[in-house]
């Protein structure tokens, strides 16, 4: 008789082959073990490091505690107490799989130590590789600490894999500052190699019932210059409510890295959430960049699902179309509301090229103003001599009668045009520098805008019309969607089996390459579900009409003409920054100059 083909692996075996799904590396380690410090209701997490969490992980938290008991059961695989009514509909906590602990003691040298609160004394239970030891006495406070010496020592190949100690810091810290950013009210600590990597106290009590302890968060993990250019997200759709902030475009980066999306505290990598941030911001940056963002997401429980993955970064929506509405639509009412706002490290960034370079951190003092130092009289005459005859001949001054006209102008009034290509503008606190190209791209661009909304998408009918093959899934998901892709100015109906034929198209675009268009539209329906393509098509041509029918550089402006075009900023929504997220303007405070030349 011939031996069986199937059997049984033993439970260590299985247990580690299920932890390669949770404990991918250091950083997964971490994160498992600080959710479950949150579900416990901690106040203060402390997380230590060595060789990036390679050879040494410590948790300590002052949450709830365990007994003996409680011990026993937390480090058996599919063992919880956040599930009591067995539903996965109703999950309001981090943790619920009962997967983290049991992983990754199956893949280390695992000890936990833990004291509920009032009790005599502390439990410890130490388990080697899966192999689970007895419960023992031990001293502590109230709350738990792990500690994974280690990790991987029992999966080899998976040890190979990880990066230098620097890099695993690095993600242990990322995955804790998303954490940290959903909870204000507790304070984390992150020390690698005896040195914070992550010191953020826990919010002031009286701060936590609004947004303030929240930014006051995110100023620290993302910086102050988010916290002085974020605009406050706030809206509700159908049971769900999105808040947080989200930064101006002219603050953005070269990557996705600084947007943080959370749904019901939890941290999350989604595509949907973040091909809605593209959406929003499409109109106002350049492909290559992109916006600075924290949104939190409250969902009703029943409407997501977040047991996609062991990890827990993924989620899944009954309905997405309402979520991705709700973003695009929040954040697109948010940057309306900035008007012609840009960002202030705009201006900064001009205070630092015009900045004398001497080697002296601060600005010599090149005024006269009490620093005891007096100008002798012949040495001023021959400045003054010197100085006469220049007239730079691309810098025009126009000086209107009067002071600043009356009437409070942000942007305040044209006193001369540079090079034929800036507006200088007198404000009552500085001086405002206009790029007139850039301004008027973005003036002309939403006015383009708001005619399409006003009058519809005016379509051009195809003189032969044009075949596209796509499969058969392909075909149906854009024949399904029909009826909106003809508002958006695209007609087709489906042609045989796989095929649809184009009949009409949207006369803003042109000569446009109808095959790779709609099959583009249908990969991407298949993706996000949205006729996201066409509309880009669409506003990426208004940009392009933006920019060939805008004043160009080297036009010379009247007065009128300059202030009429300042007036129109002031009064068109994202005026602050042209098509392509550079800013329009650049504003510097008497207070800024008078220190560049050492007046302050």
């Amino acid at each position: 008789m011939s031996a069986p083909l199937l059997r049984r692996l033993p439970t260590t075996l299985v247990n580690r082959i299920a932890a390669g799904e949770v404990v991918e590396r250091p950083a997964s380690a971490v994160k498992e073990l600080v959710e479950n410090a949150i579900d416990a209701g901690a106040h203060r997490i402390a997380v230590t490091l060595k060789e990036g969490g390679r050879t040494f992980i410590s948790v300590v938290d002052d949450g709830i505690g365990m007994n003996a008991e409680d011990l026993q059961l937390a480090v058996e695989r599919h063992c919880t107490s956040k599930l009591p009514d067995d539903e996965l509909t109703d999950i309001r906590t981090l943790g619920f799989r009962g997967e983290a602990l049991p992983s990754i003691a199956s893949v280390s040298r695992f000890t936990i130590t833990s004291r509920p609160s009032g009790a005599e004394s502390a439990w410890s239970l130490g388990i080697d590789g899966g192999l689970k030891g007895e419960p023992r006495p031990a001293a502590h406070p109230s709350g738990t600490r792990v500690e994974v010496r280690d990790l991987f020592f029992a999966t080899p190949a998976r040890l190979k894999f990880l990066k230098e100690p620097r890099t695993e810091s690095g993600h242990v810290a990322d995955a804790m500052r998303r954490l940290a950013m959903a909870h204000p009210a507790i304070a984390f600590r992150l020390e690698s190699e005896e040195r914070a990597l992550i010191d953020l106290p826990a919010a002031n009590p009286s701060l936590l019932q609004g947004d303030a302890a929240r930014l006051e968060r995110l100023s620290a993990i993302m910086g102050r210059e988010f916290a002085d250019n974020a605009l406050a997200i706030d809206a509700n759709r159908e049971g769900f409510r999105l808040t947080g902030f989200a930064g101006l475009p002219t603050l953005n980066r070269p990557t996705g890295q600084h947007q943080y999306l959370f749904v019901n505290g939890r941290p999350v990598r989604d595509k949907l959430l973040a091909g809605a941030v593209r959406g929003a911001y499409q109109d106002f940056l350049a492909r290559d960049r992109h916006p600075m963002v924290a949104l939190f997401l409250e969902a009703p429980p029943e409407m997501v699902d977040v047991n996609v993955h062991p990890a827990k970064t993924e989620v899944r929506f009954r309905d997405a179309g309402i979520v991705r509405g709700l973003i695009v639509g929040a954040l697109r009412t948010a940057l309306a509301a900035a008007g012609h706002r840009a960002s202030t490290t705009v201006s900064d960034a001009a205070l630092g090229a015009f900045r004398p370079h001497t080697g002296y951190s601060t600005a010599l003092p090149m005024g006269g103003g009490g620093n005891g130092f007096a100008v002798p009289r012949g040495l001023a005459e021959a400045a003054a001599q010197f100085m006469a005859p220049f007239d730079a001949p691309s810098a025009r001054v126009e000086m209107p009668a009067g002071e600043i006209a009356e009437g409070n102008f942000p942007l305040g009034v044209a006193r001369a045009q540079l090079h034929e290509t800036y507006i200088v503008a007198q404000t009552d606190q500085g001086v405002v520098i206009v790029d007139q190209h850039a301004a008027h791209e973005r003036l002309v661009h939403e006015r383009l805008k708001n005619q399409l909304e006003a009058e519809g998408v005016k379509r051009q009918a195809l003189l032969l019309p044009e075949v596209v093959e796509l499969g058969e899934d392909g075909a149906r998901r854009l024949a399904a969607r029909a009826a909106e892709l003809a508002e958006m100015g695209l007609v087709l109906e489906p042609f045989g089996l796989g095929a649809v034929v184009v009949r009409e198209t949207p006369a803003v675009l042109g000569e446009v390459d109808l095959q790779g268009l709609v099959r583009d539209l249908a990969d991407e329906l298949a993706e996000m579900g949205d006729h996201l393509s066409l509309k880009e098509k669409v506003e990426q041509v208004c940009g392009t009409l933006a920019c060939h029918t805008s004043v160009r550089a080297g036009r010379r402006l009247t007065v009128e003409e300059m202030n009429a075009l300042l007036r129109q900023m002031e009064a068109t929504p994202h005026s602050g920054q042209c098509n392509h997220g550079r800013p329009t303007y650049v504003e510097l405070k008497l207070a800024d100059i008078e220190w560049l030349f050492g007046r302050r």
